[in-house]
């Protein structure tokens, strides 16, 4: 199986309540969901209907100069977004906010998410006579709230019954010429929430880091299935899709995509993060000397693994800032190139020490071989190895990029040939039934963990190719 393009991506939005300058302001939001994705990004801005827009590949600190920040001009809203993708994606054409011009206004959609229906939604749009000029399905959406819109009297009622036609995982962070509106799918896989600044300006984030990066005060997260309108009258909402879906919040967010600063549905995903390395703790006692962290999100699931073991924890890596992160970068070679120049062992840490390394997952195994090996490199007389995650045994469908069961080591490897294959001398992962510990097993706090367990919240896709052309291929062969 392979897809096109994921989106696990990051969203910002600002509705300030006069004109002002913005740009800047979603800048700051986007660098601070920068970890999100790091392909492409983009900001359009709202100037009483007039949207400007700018986006490429790239970081945000490359994309965005001083002058290309003054060239968006003044509005009284503004949106931004980061995306990440796999290899073969058109990055460019794929970088959002997705513009669209049509004529009930103007509008620009930005996505997080991936939607289990999108082939049959774009096939259905195509044949009456859209056109699609990405591999996106925030392109998808878009056309689907754009024909909604031509039969309803506004955007959000448009939204609302699109989401009748939506399925997957979806936050999204929409700009009408008169309105900001931000919405999550009924299931709420991917987060969303919004605060205020002082002055006024109503923020939307996918995380709450993003909220503190432009000083905005959080106010709440969006209900699964909710759908928030912020205009010249205020707030409003829409809850006709809440309820209609068990929750089901990506339990990734928690152990590796969000930042641990961030508090999500109100929990704090460092205070997760420790739980998880105290529960790995808890399930195999193990004579060690050091506990070390890979840098970024291994770091707090080691610590609570040291607190919880009374192992003392030590700095394990020093890792080059300005490498992105190796999971979700494009391609395996560019995988291992990076973990060549990414992280350097603190050699006084570990020489002549048996290491409890603990990171956040192991997915392909490559990765994690390396590290082990850059550890034996620096003078480690043991390596064990711990994930704060379960196996991953099960394709995403939701954003994450996990698309095929065939780049998954647990499922092709026992425990014990997995140790082997990564030179480790022990291994162990968190168990599937400590999972709900890390976030508190409270039954209104429900979670996805379907790549692990295999229980999907929602159809599986039928056809998960996002190609048309792919499809045609696919349906000539059938046809021999």
């Amino acid at each position: 199986m392979n897809r096109e393009i994921h989106e696990a991506c990051g969203l910002f939005g600002i509705f300030a309540p006069e004109r002002q300058e913005l740009a800047r302001s979603v800048y700051y939001g986007l660098y601070a969901l920068q970890h999100r994705g790091q392909q492409t990004c983009g900001i359009a801005v709202n100037d009483d209907g007039v949207i400007n827009w700018i986006k490429n590949e790239g970081l945000v600190n490359d994309v965005f100069t001083t002058e290309m920040l003054d060239k968006l001009g003044l509005g009284n809203m503004a949106v931004g977004h980061t995306l990440y993708g796999t290899k073969d994606a058109n990055y460019r054409l794929n970088a959002q906010p997705m513009v669209v011009n049509h004529i009930k206004g103007n509008m620009a959609v930005c996505h997080n998410g991936s939607l289990v229906n999108a082939y049959e939604l774009r096939r259905e749009l195509e044949l009456q006579g859209s056109i699609f000029h990405t591999t996106s399905d925030a392109e998808v959406i878009a056309y689907t709230i754009t024909k909604e819109r031509l039969k309803t009297s506004s955007v959000e009622e448009a939204l609302c019954e699109a989401m009748h036609k939506l399925d997957g995982a979806y936050s999204l962070v929409i700009m009408s010429p008169s309105k900001l509106i931000a919405a999550r799918d009924p299931h709420g896989f991917r987060p969303l929430c919004y605060g205020i600044t002082e002055d006024g300006c109503y923020i939307v984030a996918s995380e709450t880091c993003g909220l503190d990066s432009v000083g905005a005060t959080y106010i709440r997260d969006l209900e699964p299935g909710e759908i928030v309108i912020f205009d010249k009258d205020g707030i409003r909402t829409i809850r006709e899709h809440c309820g209609t879906a068990p929750k089901k919040l990506c339990i990734f967010e928690y152990i590796y995509f969000a930042r641990p600063d961030s508090v999500i549905e109100g929990i704090s995903v460092h205070d997760a993060r420790l739980q998880a390395g105290a529960w790995l703790a808890k399930q195999q006692k193990i004579d060690a000397d050091v506990v070390i962290g890979v840098p970024d999100s291994g770091i707090d699931a080691a610590i609570g693994y040291a607190k919880e073991s009374g192992i003392p924890y030590g700095l394990g890596f020093i890792k080059n800032k300005y490498i992105g992160r190796t999971f979700i970068a494009p391609g395996q070679a560019h995988r291992e190139d990076k973990v060549r120049i990414k992280l350097n062992p603190v050699s006084s840490t570990v020489r002549g020490k048996r290491v409890v390394l603990v990171d956040d997952s192991i997915v392909r195994g490559t990765t994690m071989a390396r590290i082990v090996k850059l550890l034996r490199e620096a003078g480690a007389t043991e390596v064990h190895v711990r994930s704060s995650a379960p196996k991953f045994l099960n394709p995403c469908h939701y954003g994450t990029d996990i698309d095929s069961r065939d780049a998954l080591i647990a499922c092709n490897h026992t425990t014990e040939e997995i140790k082997n294959i990564i030179g480790a001398d022990s291994l162990d992962f968190l168990e599937l039934e400590n999972l709900p510990n890390i976030i508190g097993a409270y039954p209104e706090r429900g979670y996805c963990d379907a790549c692990f367990s295999g229980k999907y919240p929602t159809k599986e896709p039928v056809a998960i190719e996002k190609s048309r052309y792919e499809h045609k291929i696919s349906e000539k062969k059938e046809a021999k």
